[in-house]
């Protein structure tokens, strides 16, 4: 081959070459982030045509749809009284998608794979979405809703022994249609109250006394204590330099550990895990899942990790910035989610095993095939089960006969730990908690319920009384 047709034969390998890579760096490389260009309306066109799966509850209620629109589109559209609006989300081209919308897309809009795509495009095959059942169940989700009633808070109820979430209550609530409309759309996002943001996974609030079970946990798995064990349970024990008081200020006298959860006494549980030292307190909490994020199936940035706060960032309970005393009881700069305080409770009640949350069921393609089946997965054994025993059965004294009464069934026993988390003193305001499950002999159902800067309300008379309505209609 001569020189000049050589460098003929060399510009064409190279055009060519170019043309490869410039093709290339649309349909592999940037592919993805072509489609996510809010600017392609060609890729908006398409994802219009999909007929998006439904997504139902765990009774086979239509909690999202699509429905037919103009020139072959389609529109999404949600029950006109939504009971799940931020576990389902929302999905709408020019407005994004979040929740179980945006987690499972790919499945809702038939997305499986390039080689499907790419056959329903050589066949003209019209792309169907897939459906998604969840374990969310309707009858108990109102109930919260109704307990709450109208109150900023959150409901969580989980299965111990499979990690199913039955519940997922967060007020306020919004109307998943609503989003549609863009002025409407952003109201939601002022709003001060905060409507889209899903409490039970995004919201941080300080645990108060339900953090106890924390404790207890790390002292009588490490066998350090046992339920009989005995501190001096009087007010103004100084932890860390400092005074301690218990609530109103009661004196107590030497009493078992069962006793200072049943009364919850701050200043035996302060000493119980100075003792215990910061590198057991954080064994025990990375166990329970602190300072990571749940691994529910929901997107990332709907989920925030519990722990000690500083700054914005999450603090290692060994940092010399935390006050391990007042950390066990659920002060200091703690801050946990309503589902990792549900988390707790599950993982007590199911022996000590903690199990991953999960809100997918099962996922069916149009012709009933099932594509993918949901389910339980073991996260970590959090304490041994001899250990987890002796504090249902403590927990089990609290509801009998201490703080947490009032979620007391008929005929059904309960254990629990409430908790009351002071946000201003000043005028009163107060983050009443309660965690626990039933029947405390064979565990069905977990639960965190906490209500927002409530006035003057206390975890045993506020939070405790709605759990009990919410396991009352779980358990008949």
């Amino acid at each position: 081959m001569n020189g000049p047709i050589f460098r003929v034969f060399v510009v064409i390998v190279g055009l060519f070459a170019l043309l490869v890579a410039w093709t290339s760096r649309w349909t592999v490389f940037d592919a993805e982030a072509l489609r996510d260009n809010t600017k392609n309306r060609r890729e908006l066109l398409q994802e219009q045509k999909i007929d998006r799966g439904p997504i139902k509850d765990r009774d086979g209620n239509l909690l999202a749809r699509s429905v037919p629109g103009p020139q072959e589109t389609y529109d999404r559209r949600y029950p006109n009284d939504p009971l799940f609006p931020h576990a389902v989300g929302y999905s709408y081209i020019d407005r994004g998608q979040a929740g179980l919308e945006r987690f499972y897309s790919d499945q809702l809009s038939g997305d499986h794979g390039e080689i499907t795509s790419l056959l329903d495009q050589v066949l003209s095959r019209k792309r169907e979405g897939d459906e998604l059942r969840t374990n969310l169940d309707p009858g108990a989700q109102r109930v919260a809703l109704q307990a709450l009633n109208g109150r900023k808070g959150a409901v969580v109820v989980m299965e111990p022994k499979t990690g199913k979430v039955r519940v997922m209550a967060s007020v306020p609530g919004y109307d998943q249609n609503a989003i549609r409309n863009s002025d409407e759309f952003r109201r939601l996002n002022n709003d001060p109250d905060s409507p889209l943001l899903n409490r039970t996974t995004q919201a941080l609030y300080p645990p108060g006394s339900t953090f106890k079970v924390v404790t207890a946990t790390a002292a009588l798995d490490s066998g350090e204590f046992t339920p009989d064990s005995t501190l001096d349970g009087d007010s103004g024990k100084v932890i860390s330099g400092v005074p301690l008081a218990n609530s109103g200020g009661q004196d107590f006298g030497n009493i078992s550990l069962t006793t200072a959860l049943t009364n919850s006494v701050n200043t035996v549980w302060a000493q119980v895990a100075v003792k215990l030292g910061k590198d057991t307190m954080k064994r025990y909490m990375e166990r329970f899942g602190f300072g990571e994020d749940p691994p529910i199936d929901l997107p990332a940035d709907e989920k925030a990790p519990s722990g000690e706060y500083r700054k914005g960032r999450v603090l290692s309970p060994t940092s010399t910035y935390v006050d391990v005393g007042r950390m066990a009881i659920g002060q200091d700069k703690l801050l946990v989610t309503p589902l990792q305080m549900a988390t707790v409770a599950a993982t007590v009640a199911n022996d000590g095993v903690r199990m991953k949350p999960w809100l997918m069921s099962r996922i069916t393609d149009p012709d009933g095939r099932t594509r993918e089946d949901g389910e339980p997965q073991e996260e970590a054994r959090v304490m041994s089960e001899s250990a987890a025993k002796q504090l249902q059965e403590m927990m089990g004294n609290v509801v009998r006969e201490g703080t947490g009464t009032a979620a007391a069934l008929s005929g059904i026993e309960v254990g629990g730990k409430t908790g009351t988390a002071e946000i201003d003193p000043r005028q009163d305001l107060n983050q009443p908690w309660f965690i626990g499950f039933a029947p405390l002999d064979n565990p069905k159902y977990a639960i965190a319920v906490t209500v927002e800067r409530s006035v003057g309300g206390q975890g045993g008379t506020v939070a405790a009384p709605v759990a009990q309505q919410v396991l009352q209609e779980l358990l008949g």
